[in-house]
């Protein structure tokens, strides 16, 4: 255990300049995670600290584990650890974990593939769904927020651990996956439920989902050998793009259960 107290520590600088930006993992090779939920999210997964920092203030609390979790554990004066935070009620312990690097497509694993998504809040629930309805890869096309960043990583909610996930994709990488791929389209394509009634929506599939506003891009939905509509009796345009993947993913899930 080693004591931090001053605002000039090497650390604590690098970790102030990375939540500024939210690709800065990609040049440190560490992620930042904050907060007793994705901490403990992370360690659930096999997650091994490379450095856990605890504000002095809660020592005592996480003193019996603190040791034992990370490969070095660093007690941080109470007004610096709250210079770290990206929340609005600052946490008292954080992780520096290893970033997984560039990952390798995994051709016949379920997969979800983010077509230059902007909103962190909702590439992250978008991670959240795709873990919990078992699509455990996700392809991040060139012009997808950062998925480690500090607001993905919060609204992903510690789906990030448990997923393989590929950046800076491409249309090569969609086409390589050996599995039917789908999208959604406003005026094309059957109706969801139709395909889930009549028993015809794969299981193991990859969904692209598209830019909040431009949608799927010409060359991505070319892949796609089914293109879905998702019936909306109340008339709205369009939904959001978060939850018309929950619908999608969830109706791939249980397709073999109905």
């Amino acid at each position: 255990m080693i004591e931090i107290s001053s605002r000039d520590n090497p650390l604590l600088k690098q970790i102030r300049k990375q939540i500024q930006d939210p690709a800065g993992y990609r040049k440190s090779g560490q992620i930042w995670v904050e907060g007793e939920h994705l901490c403990s999210a992370a360690l659930l997964r096999g997650c091994v600290p490379e450095v856990m920092l605890v504000k002095h203030s809660s020592w005592n609390r996480h003193a019996p584990q603190g040791t034992d979790l990370a490969r070095k554990c660093l007690v941080v004066q109470d007004a610096l650890f709250d210079e770290l935070s990206t929340l609005e009620s600052p946490a008292d312990q954080g992780f520096l974990l290893p970033w997984p690097g560039r990952l390798e497509v995994q051709r016949h694993t379920p997969t979800v593939v983010l077509d230059r998504l902007q909103d962190p809040g909702n590439v992250g629930a978008i991670l959240r769904t795709a873990s919990a309805f078992g699509f455990k890869q996700v392809l991040a096309i060139k012009g997808t927020v950062a998925l480690w960043s500090p607001k993905v990583l919060r609204a992903g909610m510690g789906a990030h651990f448990g997923l393989h996930l590929v950046e800076g994709s491409d249309a090569d990488a969609v086409q390589s996956l050996e599995m039917p791929v789908l999208t959604t389209h406003v005026h094309e394509g059957p109706y969801l439920h139709d395909l889930v009634r009549q028993q015809q929506l794969p299981a193991r599939c990859a969904w692209i989902m598209g830019h909040e506003g431009q949608g799927v891009s010409e060359v991505l939905a070319a892949f796609a050998g089914q293109k879905v509509r998702i019936a909306q009796p109340g008339g709205e345009e369009s939904l959001n793009v978060a939850t018309a993947a929950a619908i999608c993913l969830h109706a791939s899930a249980t397709a073999g259960h109905s």
